[in-house]
């Protein structure tokens, strides 16, 4: 069976190192990945590839991105909510559009738990990142109580619905479906499961965007990917990509998953 995609939407295979890799592991990591994509002869433009350092290793990433052309995108794992000020420890939208990011993280589940996120503050994280032109990448998602108490999507669709309020025009978003019981877990959620609240979250898309927004933008799925199970999620019409956590870490096992096509029997 052939892989399905969305002529409307290029996959995003996204790269989430959360605190992992200083600025000269940075370094090497980028070029070996990049290199080795390249070798393998992979098509950047058929299927998009992004990574997401942490906050120390920005520069260093675009620095090298820009002086050897590579074709990665990259982003900030979380932005502030306010342009500049007494917020000690935040990242201005600004300063990751001056670092040349095209993506940022908001609303991640660790976040949400961690930091004690809420919808109101992902909502204004979302109108920032907008804001300073980078497209946010909205993450949504339920706990294994979630999932039991209300069911499959209406935590998610809760979010995203918040996530969105204050978006008013038809701006470039990509949405992030990560179950917080599958993260970090080796148990995925199947491509089934991932359809289904994929489906749901473009329902709001449409509800809160409009047709042609929803059927652009894209939707990632999240949570124990690998290059075992990525062709799975990837045959479903609502599937747009992947945001990955631990793999993205293994060059190997990362490449592997942004040439699903390739090499998957499929």
């Amino acid at each position: 069976m052939a892989v399905t995609i969305n002529p409307r939407r290029t996959p995003l295979i996204a790269g989430n190192w959360k605190m992992n890799l200083d600025h000269l592991q940075a370094i090497a990591f980028v070029q070996k990945l990049a290199w080795g994509l390249k070798d393998a002869g992979h098509d950047f433009t058929a299927v998009e590839v992004a990574v997401f350092p942490p906050f120390t290793d920005l520069r260093s990433v675009q620095t090298l991105v820009s002086a050897d052309k590579l074709p990665l995108a990259f982003g900030g794992q979380d932005v502030s909510a306010h342009d500049s000020g007494a917020y000690t420890g935040e990242i201005s939208g600004a300063f990751l559009s001056q670092l040349e990011c095209q993506y940022v993280i908001i609303g991640h589940s660790e976040r949400r738990t961690l930091h004690r996120e809420t919808d109101d503050d992902v909502a204004a994280k979302v109108t920032a990142a907008l804001k300073h032109n980078l497209v946010p990448i909205i993450c949504v998602g339920e706990t294994a109580e979630d999932l039991e108490q209300h069911g499959p999507s209406a935590v998610p669709v809760s979010q995203l619905r918040a996530a969105l309020a204050g978006v008013t025009n038809a701006a470039d978003i990509v949405v992030a479906y990560e179950p917080v019981w599958a993260i970090g877990s080796g148990q995925a959620a199947t491509p089934e499961q991932a359809e289904q609240v994929a489906a749901a979250l473009r329902s709001v898309l449409e509800e809160s965007l409009g047709q042609d927004v929803a059927g652009k933008t894209r939707i990632l799925y999240g949570g124990s990917v690998k290059a075992s199970n990525i062709a799975g999620f990837m045959r479903e019409p609502n599937v747009d990509g992947a945001l990955v956590g631990g793999a993205s870490l293994d060059i190997a096992e990362f490449s592997s998953i942004v040439r699903y096509q390739k090499h998957v029997g499929v």
